[in-house]
């Protein structure tokens, strides 16, 4: 967990995000006040896959999620010969649909794909 700030400009105008990395399940505190979320799981870590789905369900029971954007970001950062990709385009998309009107991307901090997007 923890606290940041980035400062971002769309279409000409500028925005200050502040983040805040939430650990675990989405709590009713964070549910009232989140004006967005990123949901980011592992491409290598089917576990951190299913758990996006988990406190999706859970955010819905407190708060309409139509009203929340949301975004899904897969990482492929820890992706290696040892440590091989196992959750496929197909399946990210489709939890993206299944999570509403949520876009999904892919980043590598390492390669800086997407990370700004």
């Amino acid at each position: 967990g923890g606290r940041f700030k980035k400062e971002i400009v769309v279409d000409g105008q500028s925005y200050l995000l502040l983040i805040r990395d939430e650990g675990g399940p989405p709590e009713l505190q964070f549910a009232a006040w989140v004006d967005a979320v990123v949901f980011v799981f592992s491409l290598e870590d089917e576990i951190s896959f299913q758990t996006v789905y988990n406190y999706y369900l859970r955010l819905c029971s407190y708060r309409n999620t139509a009203e929340v954007p949301m975004v899904l970001v897969g990482t492929q950062d820890a992706i290696s010969a040892t440590n091989p990709r196992v959750i496929d385009d197909s399946r990210a998309r489709k939890l993206s649909n299944d999570l509403k009107r949520c876009t999904y991307y892919e980043t590598c901090a390492t390669y800086g794909l997407n990370v700004e997007r």
